[in-house]
């Protein structure tokens, strides 16, 4: 009875130690995916803000500056995709708009973002863009890959159309969790006007005719959560400018947006919580259940040869009886 109770908990030891690496190497990369259909928004400030006067083209401060990002997926444009790309694909319209402290439109840049679902590398089909622009992205961009790595990543830069290194600048506590902070510093660029301006009659084309350029500088600064790969905080120290041309009088150059854009603090709160329960469902896959099983295994093999040992024991002799006593 020993022997057979000894051979079913090695037959389960065997299988919860094989389903340990099969969990966390075989089961998480194909299970742990962003969701093709995902919507998310969030909401930016600059408080306070320096904005252009069109009226006058020169510099003003305002007490604030929202920016309004919002990422939409497109299920029908990632199954097309999926077909010819072999895998599994999500494509995000995403939406950054930038209004004034009377809330009228001051840019709006529209973005397609096409990325793998798993390991967040950009899939290059019809539609990628920026602005209505055709890019061709590479890096990373929004989302940093899950398990994110203590190390520099490339990003991509909807403003330049570029992709520059973003450096890993150590491990922080940011709202009780555990993030990892990186920095992207893109130097003055030239790059190109929104293609829907602010002022009516006023289009890029006749901004340009008139030599008049825009430039752009930013310093970007993430904390992202390194299990799941997504940002719980986010910060830009951001700069536009206006040069040359008859546009601007004498030619010079005048800033068109600058400001310390932040996250507003209930979109914080909002993120951090969130990423709090996707968190724990990575765990579940990469550590818990891995590491659960594979200590599961352990347990039932040493009780397994522990059963066997007690089944293999030589019994006890009898005690030899002792002699009778002669009656006297």
């Amino acid at each position: 009875m020993r022997r057979t109770a000894s051979l079913v908990l090695l037959a389960f030891a065997v299988f919860f130690t094989a389903l340990s690496p099969l969990l966390r190497w075989y089961a998480f990369p194909r299970l742990a995916k962003i969701p093709p259909g995902q919507y998310q928004d969030m909401v930016l400030e600059a408080r306070p803000a320096t904005l252009i006067d069109y009226g006058t083209m020169k510099a003003r401060t305002v007490p604030k500056v929202t920016i309004v990002q919002t990422l939409k997926g497109d299920v029908a444009a990632s199954d097309r995709i999926e077909r010819t790309a072999g895998r599994d694909v999500v494509v995000w319209d995403a939406l950054s708009y930038v209004a004034g402290p009377d809330g009228k439109m001051v840019s709006e840049i529209p973005e397609r973002y096409i990325f793998d679902a798993h390991s967040q590398d950009p899939v290059h089909a019809t539609g990628e863009m920026v602005d209505g622009d055709p890019v061709h992205r590479t890096g990373i961009e929004y989302k940093w890959p899950f398990l994110t790595e203590k190390r520099d990543y490339t990003y991509f830069d909807a403003q330049t159309r570029t992709s520059a290194p973003i450096h890993y600048k150590g491990t922080r506590t940011f709202r009780g969790l555990e993030v990892y902070y990186f920095e992207q510093t893109i130097p003055w660029t030239r790059v190109p006007l929104p293609k829907k301006m602010p002022v009516k009659g006023i289009t890029p084309k006749a901004v340009e005719k008139m030599g008049t350029t825009r430039w752009y500088s930013t310093k970007r600064m993430f904390w992202v959560e390194p299990v799941t790969g997504a940002p719980v905080n986010g910060e830009e120290i951001h700069r536009e400018e206006l040069r040359g041309g008859d546009l601007l009088p004498g030619g010079g150059k005048v800033t068109a947006f600058a400001g310390d854009v932040r996250m507003r603090a209930d979109y914080v709160d909002s993120t951090v919580a969130l990423v709090t329960s996707q968190r724990t469902l990575v765990l579940l896959l990469t550590s818990y259940l891995p590491g659960g099983f594979l200590t599961l295994g352990a347990a039932l093999l040493a009780l397994s040869l522990h059963l066997e040992a007690r089944g293999r024991r030589p019994a006890t002799p009898e005690t030899e009886a002792e002699p009778a006593l002669n009656p006297v």
